[in-house]
């Protein structure tokens, strides 16, 4: 169990891309002090990133290593949040997790990788609800304003109309910025797995993979081009809907079903109205993820601090009920979504764990183990702004 630990967050990967922007944002955060260190394979490495960020030289240096799990456990046992940006977690991930449920840390990753997500809770939730460890899996732009975004919008129709929707619409409305390496690099190490491993292709083509013991009604594919008569628009496939419908899905189990047992989502890219929409749908779908090959970024690297200060993301969650009723939610953030936003959401996240002893051990999403009040943290603290639209 934790008792007294000796930091409240380390920044595991700290050297990496993500992973300097993540120190760079606490180092430079207002606010209650937080102790917090820097982490990775290389203590030099550390020492140049921490003074090229502008930390305080007193911002202590773990060496920890992937290979070596005795290293992980040593850096589990002094901090409450082990925060941590090395992946694909699929390949790096696991003696980690393993690590923080032995010593009673909390984890909080980017991770988006359904498959790998399933056997760590299958290994590891029944465990880590003995010890007390918070395992929170997505806490960047996959999933947290998709995880949140249905949440929020749920929250307001139980305010208006006495209870949830039981099919919500998740759509980009609006997104400028680029996929991160390491999503990049993620994509590959699951389609690699898969093609050793049937049993991955099935996790990955069920919608209710993460959620165990609990299959719901038949969800949309979103893997074709559609018009939508809702939004008057058409649609085309959105790359990160393979994990974040499958959080969302799994938030909904983990709060008693609070979106109903027969809940029914799907996320879709907003390509616009008339021939044009439908062509530039068409298109997208014809080029898939815009991740295969060696086209995406490589891990470790990413856009210019411009690139990443002119990103956005507007994404927006509509409700339709059998009435007829509906409404809408949106989300919508000021950096880059791979990394500027990201950065910042998975520090916010570890920041609340760290702050929060009221959550119970086990494997969780944001939304089901802080829930709103993380959305209120990072629309006071990162940019990013959850408002219900009519």
């Amino acid at each position: 169990m934790k008792g007294a630990r000796e930091f409240d967050v380390v920044v595991y990967g700290a050297s990496g891309f993500t992973g300097r922007l993540v120190a760079e944002y606490l180092a430079g955060r207002k606010g209650a002090p937080v102790k917090w260190a820097m982490a990775g394979r290389d203590a030099a490495k550390l020492a140049t990133v921490r003074d090229e960020i502008g930390a305080p030289a007193n911002i202590p240096l773990i060496v920890a290593d992937a290979s070596n799990p005795q290293s992980l456990h040593d850096m589990a046992k002094r901090t409450r949040v082990v925060l941590t940006t090395v992946g694909p977690y699929q390949l790096y991930g696991a003696e980690l997790v393993a690590a923080c449920v032995a010593e009673g840390a909390d984890y909080a990753d980017l991770c988006g990788e359904p498959a790998w997500m399933r056997q760590m809770i299958d290994a590891h939730d029944a465990e880590a609800r003995k010890t007390g460890a918070r395992i929170v899996f997505s806490c960047g732009f996959d999933s947290i304003p998709f995880d949140l975004g249905v949440l929020f919008l749920q929250a307001e129709a139980k305010k208006r109309f006495g209870a949830p929707f039981a099919r919500v619409k998740g759509r980009v409305r609006k997104m400028r910025g680029t996929f991160s390496g390491g999503t990049a690099a993620s994509l590959k190490a699951t389609m690699a797995a898969a093609a050793k491993d049937p049993n991955v292709v099935t996790l990955l083509k069920d919608p209710f993979s993460l959620t165990p013991g609990f299959s719901g009604p038949k969800q949309p594919s979103g893997m074709k081009p559609e018009y939508d008569e809702d939004f008057g628009a058409w649609m085309a496939p959105f790359v990160m809907a393979a994990i974040n419908t499958r959080n969302v899905h799994r938030t909904n189990a983990l709060t008693g079903f609070s979106f109903g047992k027969d809940f029914v989502y799907d996320e879709m890219v907003m390509t616009g109205p008339g021939e044009k929409g439908e062509q530039i749908a068409r298109g997208m779908a014809a080029a898939g993820s815009g991740m295969e090959g060696d086209k995406g970024p490589k891990p470790g690297e990413g856009p210019s601090k411009e690139e990443r200060e002119n990103g956005f993301y507007d994404v927006v969650f509509l409700g339709v009920d059998s009435d007829g009723r509906k409404l809408a939610a949106s989300v919508k953030g000021d950096k880059d979504p791979g990394y500027g936003s990201t950065s910042k959401m998975i520090a916010e996240t570890a920041l609340a764990l760290a702050e929060d002893d009221k959550i119970a051990g086990g494997v969780w999403t944001p939304g089901a183990a802080i829930g709103l009040p993380l959305a209120e943290r990072l629309q006071k603290n990162a940019g990013i702004v959850f408002a219900i639209e009519g």
